[in-house]
């Protein structure tokens, strides 16, 4: 059977599992006791397992394989979860996600998993209490008797083994290659790392013991033992390794079949299964069994997977040019079956209209995203962080269900992992620090998103420290950003954004996670190049919020269009309240600024014709004026106006790379007549 062919249906339910994974992990260490969560984690896991195995991809077959082991201990009640078994979960899903995103980048899907494999096997013995991560792991397999010289039973996993075991009967050759340093060595890991460079340039590493991640944090004594497949002479090898300063041995033993087999999974490992559950295949009859269960989990997915199709975003991007032609048409059909007055064919039109309104909608959806794609991975990164930096942080979450173009959503990951690692390690403080500040010792991190007229705003906002303008502004004429009488003349918005400066950063001790500033200037630069802005509103001591405003690069919209002097405009109708007719003597200046009274408050008065600079707009001072009051989340504006033409779906289109970027202009449509008109920003009227 041709698995490539289904390798795009297991990327997808890999990707899906693994999310539920992520989600139900976290849960679960929100309330370790619900042994329903347990249930659902097994169910995920036991199926990633299955589709591995026949997709043919070991390592990730075998790493779940052990995940499922402990989990099965748990969801029985056998074994509570404690912070170690979650840490250990956690990492071996991200393992997990690293090997799928080979295999999607062409890749193989291979990866060294024995140190995880290993944790996990000792938390099904009950031998890791009381030990780290790394004492757990050698201990589970049996590090210390191999690198002393003892029994080498169960050093390679099965895998391991076969993989070498046919290099051998390929006519290759296969090493044993124990590596010790001198006693006085200091920098180990560093040795190490160049022995490393030494046998990857001469062959294939199958296995190191320790693992790669444990001689990299030097959590070995002198010795450490290497398996490879190389076409060098052993002599050679054992030349160039010992060439290495303060290594004091190399140890090259030439492998055959059968020597080969002191190193294999031990007797007990492949006839006794480790209790309660299989930590490998026992026979060829379970190993068969597993198998025919991956298959029968695969056609079952396949039924669930066939009803929904891969669709290039090129397509779609047509599709939407395609019906943007369609809608020009059909509004200027209207326009001249009203003219000629015909009825059947005013019938035909109003047919038209009613079906291609369905169609609009349909191809609108097809483009449209929930952000939830995007925020989903955000809980386990603020899991972690937090747990990194000894806080306590709640993250919550509003408003995932709503949609943004999907070219878009691929973009706004990046900018949203900055802005979130910045408020999590100088937002939020320590738990010390919140309580002496007469704050809860859990800080909070809002990640919300919402539509807003023909624009999607997304917000993180943290109830931290605030950003300090003096300092920041302090910091930016000692670094020669502007001077300080330019310094003396901004305002405290103006100085909180100057964080967004390339390099620029307010942090006392840049950490690896983040400094406040440091990468906010390629924050905003993506953005910038979305056809978005991002703000900033700060409190010192009270917390700050990060706003993203996005377009909707090309859409769909209903608008109200309206005429300014000769030319046309649309308002999207999503940002309108209401229109109507005020008194010129209802419009009062308030500390300079036209205010109105409306339904019981106060909003301000902006003139259309006067902020776009338009020819032959009506002048104000007439007895009464025309208004669009307009909303932007809770706060409200009326743009006053020469007249309405009337309400019409209009296709929103990017002005293009040839007309900068114009303050109070989103994009632009074509009518029916074929005249352009302009689409107004109602969201560039309202601060």
């Amino acid at each position: 059977m041709d698995m490539n062919a289904y390798l795009s249906m297991f990327i997808d339910e890999s990707n899906d599992h693994l999310q539920a994974l992520n989600e139900n992990l976290l849960k679960l260490e929100g309330d370790p006791n619900d042994i329903s969560i347990v249930q659902v984690i097994f169910r995920s896991a036991h199926t990633l397992k299955g589709m591995s195995a026949t997709m043919g991809f070991e390592d990730l077959a075998s790493l779940t394989h052990e995940m499922e082991n402990v989990l099965d201990l748990v969801r029985n009640s056998k074994l509570s979860m404690d912070s170690f078994i979650f840490d250990t979960l956690f990492k071996g899903l991200d393992a997990l996600e690293a090997m799928v995103q080979d295999v999607v980048e062409g890749g193989t899907g291979k990866a060294d998993v024995s140190a995880i494999n290993a944790a996990l096997q000792s938390i099904v013995k009950g031998d890791y209490k009381n030990k780290s991560a790394g004492e757990a792991a050698s201990a589970a397999s049996g590090t210390a008797d191999a690198v002393t010289g003892n029994s080498g039973g169960g050093l390679l996993d099965i895998f391991q083994h076969s993989v070498l075991k046919q290099s051998i009967e390929a006519g290759n050759q296969v090493y044993y290659i124990q590596v010790t340093l001198r006693e006085s060595c200091v920098l180990k890991a560093a040795r190490a790392y160049m022995v490393f460079d030494i046998l990857e340039n001469n062959g294939e590493v199958i296995k190191s013991e320790p693992s790669v991640q444990d001689l990299e944090q030097e959590k070995f004594d002198r010795s450490f033992v290497v398996f490879m497949i190389s076409a060098t002479q052993a002599e050679v090898l054992k030349s160039q390794i010992e060439g290495v300063s303060e290594i004091e041995l190399a140890d090259v033993v030439l492998l055959d079949a059968e020597s080969l087999q002191l190193y294999a999974p031990t007797a007990e490992a492949r006839v006794q299964p480790a209790a309660p559950s299989p930590s490998a295949p026992a026979s060829r009859e379970v190993a068969k069994k597993e198998t025919t269960e991956a298959k029968a989990q695969a056609s079952a997915g396949a039924v669930a997977v066939n009803r929904t199709i891969r669709v290039d975003i090129d397509r779609l991007d047509s599709l939407m040019n395609l019906f943007s032609e369609l809608l020009i048409d059909r509004v200027r059909l209207e326009q001249l079956s009203s003219e000629i007055k015909r009825s059947d064919l005013i019938e035909t039109v109003e047919h038209m209209a009613r079906v291609s309104t369905d169609l609009q909608d349909l191809v609108l959806k097809l483009r449209m995203v929930p952000v939830e794609s995007v925020f989903n991975r955000f809980p386990r990164m603020v899991r972690d962080i937090a747990k990194q930096l000894d806080k306590k942080i709640d993250l919550i979450v509003t408003g995932a269900e709503t949609e943004l173009d999907r070219t878009v959503i691929e973009e706004i990951g990046d900018p949203l992992v900055h802005l979130l690692r910045n408020s999590l390690d100088h937002g939020v403080e320590t738990p010390a620090d919140r309580i002496a500040a007469g704050k809860s010792e859990t800080g909070t991190v809002h990640l919300r998103a919402y539509h807003s007229g023909n624009h999607v705003f997304i917000e993180v906002e943290d109830d931290g420290n605030g950003i300090d303008g003096a300092k920041v502004s302090r910091i930016a004429v000692k670094n020669g950003v502007l001077t300080e009488e330019e310094a003396k003349r901004l305002t405290e918005e103006q100085m909180q954004m100057l964080i967004f400066a390339a390099g620029f950063s307010t942090a006392d001790k840049i950490s690896d996670i983040s400094g406040r500033g440091v990468g906010l200037d390629v924050v905003k630069s993506k953005i910038t190049s979305l056809g978005g802005h991002v703000t900033i509103r700060s409190k010192q001591g009270q917390g700050t919020v990060f706003s993203i405003q996005l377009p909707l690069t090309l859409s769909i919209i209903s608008a109200m269009l309206i005429k300014m002097g000769d030319e046309k405009y649309a308002i999207p109708l999503s940002s309108i309240v209401e229109t109507g007719i005020v008194q010129r003597d209802q419009i009062a200046t308030i500390h300079g600024n036209q205010m109105i009274e409306f339904r019981g408050s106060v909003i301000p008065v902006v003139s259309l014709g006067r902020v776009l600079n338009v020819p032959g707009y009506r002048e104000e001072d007439e007895t009464e004026n025309e208004i669009v009051v307009i909303r932007k989340g809770d706060k409200l504006a009326a743009l006053i106006v020469d007249s309405f033409i009337g309400q019409s779906e209009i296709v929103l289109k990017s002005l293009g790379k040839y007309l900068p970027s114009i303050k109070s202009i989103s994009g632009a449509t074509i009518l029916g007549d074929g005249q352009v008109a302009l689409i107004i920003d109602p969201n560039a009227f309202i601060k």
